[in-house]
């Protein structure tokens, strides 16, 4: 079975939002995943630290 997030697979989702969002905004685009994925992951452990407790 193939990776779901195999370099190609990346490559072409980068691809996708360059010609979506243009390349003025694609730092903006970034920073904001960047945020995203680094609060789901806080959540994430506040969730795990709860249950441990």
């Amino acid at each position: 079975m193939m990776d779901l997030f195999a370099p190609s697979h990346l490559l072409l989702l980068l691809l996708v939002i360059l010609v979506i969002f243009g390349p003025s905004k694609l730092g903006e685009v970034g920073g904001a995943l960047g945020k995203g994925i680094r609060d789901f992951k806080r959540a994430i452990n506040e969730t795990d630290n709860r249950l441990e407790n």
